[in-house]
């Protein structure tokens, strides 16, 4: 097991400015101190206040994703991990965080510095400078809907896309549609990338042609069913299915000042099962994902990769909630 001794000798400092480093003296330089971090994680070492048991902290990053309410799709993933961590007495701390921050601090030096055991990253983009970090990180680390290859210890939780969007697709194809557009999430996300070839894959699984003028990345929130819905219509959509349901909940409103009723003229089935969607007028068709099991499983996980346990891939069902928007499909008339 590596010591501070070690990391004064590859440094060729004294071990007391190696402590100094590892404890956040201001007597030496940022730049000496963050060098020391450096070293430390290079060779493995673990702080004494990590060792403890009675020291026990993980974190939870979060980027891009509202969490604070209970409406809010980030609030039980955090609700339902530190229910599991709790159980074996884990401190948690919630921190949101931004691309400048991961620019100014090295993710495996930030974790040895504040003593975090392992981390939980939920709202990261494939583009986030931490993603590239993670390729080499040697802190176990859980990712929500993301996915690091060849590093034993980074894990992935999410639900799988592709049974929720061919079991959503299964729904309106058995409805009579056949021009079914979708409206996917975030272009640069791992996870849209997946819902979009699960779209795709059903399409030719059932036979059907696929259009490019209806289909559309826009942005996880409602406000992007403006920028694509009337050219989704006059495609001759018959139904539209939503990469979440604040997509859907824009599109209903949007169907709605087009003259398009829902459902009657056009079907719309979301993806979450968020609290608001029982309460959309009409209440929206979505395809669930339990978004506690899933804090539990990025729990699971993450003390998995700290005893060791080299876990890969947790994927949870996808499970579909029928309520009132969507409907057989009638034949197209074009009003816009």
């Amino acid at each position: 097991m590596a010591t501070i001794k070690d990391i004064a000798n590859k440094l060729g400092i004294s071990v007391s400015t190696v402590s100094k480093g590892l404890n956040g003296a201001s007597d030496i330089s940022e730049a000496l101190r963050q060098t020391v971090l450096d070293t430390a994680v290079e060779i493995g070492y673990t702080t004494k206040k990590m060792k403890k048991e009675e020291h026990k902290k993980l974190c939870v990053f979060i980027e891009n994703m509202d969490y604070e309410t209970n409406n809010q799709f980030g609030y039980e993933i955090i609700l339902g991990f530190k229910q599991a961590a709790y159980r074996d007495k884990w401190d948690i701390t919630v921190l949101p965080i931004n691309p400048t921050f991961q620019m100014q601090e090295k993710y495996d030096t930030y974790m040895l510095k504040n003593g975090y055991r392992g981390g939980f990253l939920l709202g990261f983009s494939l583009q986030d400078n931490w993603m590239g970090q993670l390729n080499s990180t040697t802190i176990p680390t859980v990712l929500f809907d993301n996915y690091i290859r060849k590093n034993p210890n980074v894990a992935y939780v999410g639900t799988d896309s592709f049974e929720g969007i061919d079991i959503a697709m299964e729904h309106l194809i058995s409805l009579g549609h056949k021009n079914i557009a979708f409206l996917n999430g975030s272009p640069n996300s791992m996870v849209s990338e997946q819902r979009m070839q699960a779209y795709l894959d059903s399409l030719a699984s059932h036979n059907l042609p696929f259009n490019e003028k209806l289909t559309a990345y826009g942005y996880y929130v409602a406000e992007s069913a403006k920028y694509h819905i009337p050219s989704f219509l006059a495609q001759g959509a018959t139904a539209i299915l939503c990469g979440n349901d604040l997509i859907a909940s824009g599109v209903i409103m949007e169907c709605s000042m087009h003259g398009f009723r829902v459902p009657e003229d056009i079907s719309v089935i979301g993806f979450d099962d968020l609290p608001i969607s029982a309460h959309l007028d009409p209440p929206l068709t979505t395809i669930r994902q339990n978004r506690a099991e899933l804090g539990k499983c990025g729990y699971f996980a993450l003390n998995g990769l700290i005893n060791h346990v080299s876990i890969s891939r947790t994927m949870l069902h996808a499970q579909y909630i029928e309520r009132a928007s969507t409907a057989p499909a009638k034949e197209y008339k074009k009003t816009v």
